[in-house]
């Protein structure tokens, strides 16, 4: 397949998202993303950062299987997080779950550094060689349990998580600046819910339900939590 039927394949999923955006409007709060996020999504090549197998379904809106009993997300799923977290070019994001590396990707194009960590291997080292193929070199992976953050770069402007805990971990609330957000799902797998959680500059944090999601598990979740109110 070649580069021009990539490239159109990325408009028509471009499209979709728009179209899905309207549908969950009351939901979301708003009839449109932002059009940064959506032009940034234009540019990464989801093809590039899924396995070769799975190539011809890369701009399907539908999460595909990356191995290891893991996905990458939708991609409506990782546009309206992308949105909600309201990115600034200097900001310092962590991201939990790196996955095959394209919301890394997503996040690099509209963030200033992106700390990303990943819990399998093998997954990880398949985000680096992705990541570096498609020249972004303001993307640092950690292979670790993501439930701990990463405190050596704390504080965070903004923290997504791709793995759903029941509760929001402490040590991510801990990682966030004053002033961030972190967009986050959280839940049993029958009830889980899109939230954005948000510090003031005392500290205090406030969350807000999005709408209902379905992630796999956040592993390390028996630990100690942070309860959403």
């Amino acid at each position: 397949m070649s580069v021009e039927y990539f490239d159109e394949q990325r408009r028509q999923l471009i499209a979709a998202i728009d179209a899905h955006t309207e549908q969950v409007a009351t939901r979301i709060g708003k009839t449109a993303l932002d059009r940064q996020v959506l032009k940034a999504m234009t540019k990464v090549p989801r093809h590039e950062f899924v396995p070769a197998e799975v190539q011809s379904f890369a701009y399907l809106d539908t999460p595909l299987p990356i191995g290891f009993g893991k996905t990458i997300s939708q991609p409506f799923m990782v546009a309206v997080m992308t949105d909600l977290l309201e990115l600034k070019p200097d900001d310092a994001v962590l991201e939990i779950g790196t996955g095959l590396g394209y919301q890394s990707a997503v996040l690099a194009e509209l963030a200033g550094r992106v700390y990303s960590v990943e819990i399998i291997d093998e997954l990880a080292e398949g985000a680096a060689r992705r990541l570096k193929r498609q020249g972004y070199s303001n993307v640092d992976i950690r292979v670790a349990n993501g439930y701990l953050g990463w405190p050596e770069h704390a504080p965070f402007d903004k923290v997504i998580v791709t793995a759903a805990p029941d509760l929001i971990p402490t040590p991510l609330i801990n990682q966030l600046k004053a002033g961030g957000r972190m967009v986050i799902p959280v839940g049993l797998p029958s009830a889980q819910q899109l939230v954005v959680a948000e510090k003031d500059i005392d500290g205090r944090v406030t969350t807000k339900e999005i709408m209902p999601v379905l992630f796999s598990l956040l592993e390390g979740s028996e630990q100690p939590s942070f309860r959403a109110s």
